[in-house]
């Protein structure tokens, strides 16, 4: 036995760490690595405690990103990109099979989520499942819908390390008391099936409005605010807004944001883009680019002309998703590496 144990101790002088410890195929936080989420002292943490930074992509709704759901592709999101963290979007509110909750075909839709979630897991990334209220302005509108849908969900992936629920994408036109109200009944669904999981509630005024939860904050544990931004349109009165809400203790998590316009459109200011990022990398906040796709807004990654599903090229992706490729990669060299 103690032959044993002197050869364990001579392999962990040898490797420098413990058995514990594990490495992602690139050195980035990533479920093989970090495992189960956490939120400690205000920020995202590793199952062991340790921060933890996510950059990623957000697919722009479940109904349009049809193609693209596929192990090749969600492993050139993973491996070309560079991501860490992949964000479903399931709008509730839409024409013909775009709105989960207005017409959408449920089971069709449902089964893309499971399988975004499934495809993330084999390519070593963080699924964020994503309740994408927009239109319907409050999340109350659909509660019982959500109501059914986080159950089915958080029963589902209750075994998963790499799922994070983001239960209301947007509000707007209403107060944080109406999303408070949804919050307290939404996250002990969550809770009861998925205990440990990490869960992001949206904020009013399209997830902008980091003083509500500042001052009123909801009384859970692993619990994130979402903030939003776009770099053309959120610029330096929002971001401190952001460094007095971070210097308050508030948990955020950017689970969206362009660098163009908030309408997705022109203009596209990188500049500003890349002051958020500087923030963001500051207090150790992690972020969600909106969009991977080929429509035609300036907002999504992939060029117009691109029918590609896999074995990507720079050439394929727009100026947005260009500068998304070289921030990650040049933001997880400096923090993660």
């Amino acid at each position: 036995m103690k032959k044993i144990l002197l050869l364990l101790l001579c392999l962990l002088m040898i490797t420098g760490c413990t058995p514990s410890e594990k490495k992602s195929f690139d050195g980035k936080d990533r479920p093989s690595s970090a495992g189960m989420l956490q939120v400690k002292d205000g920020k995202l943490c590793s199952q062991s405690g340790e921060p933890v930074m996510l950059r990623g992509v957000s697919n722009p709704g479940v109904a349009l990103s049809h193609m693209y759901i596929s192990d090749d592709t969600f492993k050139e999101i993973s491996h070309f990109m560079g991501c860490n963290v992949y964000r479903i979007a399931l709008y509730t509110w839409g024409v013909g099979n775009a709105g989960y909750c207005t017409g959408g075909d449920k089971p069709s839709l449902m089964q893309d989520v499971i399988d975004s979630v499934e495809y993330c897991k084999n390519q070593d990334m963080y699924a964020i499942i994503d309740w994408h209220i927009l239109e319907d302005n409050n999340p109350n509108q659909f509660i019982e819908e959500a109501k059914v849908f986080f159950d089915e969900v958080s029963k589902k992936f209750k075994d998963h390390n790499n799922v994070i629920y983001e239960i209301c994408n947007e509000p707007n036109k209403c107060t944080w008391n109406d999303v408070k109200e949804y919050a307290n009944v939404i996250i002990p669904i969550i809770r009861e099936n998925d205990p440990d999981s990490v869960i992001i509630v949206g904020t009013p005024d399209w997830s902008s409005d980091v003083d509500s939860p500042a001052s009123d904050p909801l009384n859970y544990e692993n619990l994130l605010y979402a903030l939003h931004f776009y770099s053309a349109s959120h610029k330096q009165d929002s971001r401190d807004r952001v460094k007095k809400a971070v210097e308050k203790g508030v948990p955020l998590f950017v689970s969206e944001f362009g660098v163009t316009a908030s309408s997705g459109g022109f203009p596209v200011d990188t500049r500003q883009g890349d002051l958020w990022i500087d923030l963001l990398e500051e207090s150790g906040i992690s972020y969600v680019m909106w969009n991977f796709s080929r429509i035609t807004e300036p907002c999504a990654c992939l060029n117009r002309d691109s029918l590609k599903t896999k074995d990507f090229t720079i050439e394929d992706f727009k100026e947005s998703g260009v500068w998304l490729i070289n921030t990650i990669k040049e933001r997880s060299g400096k923090s993660d590496n």
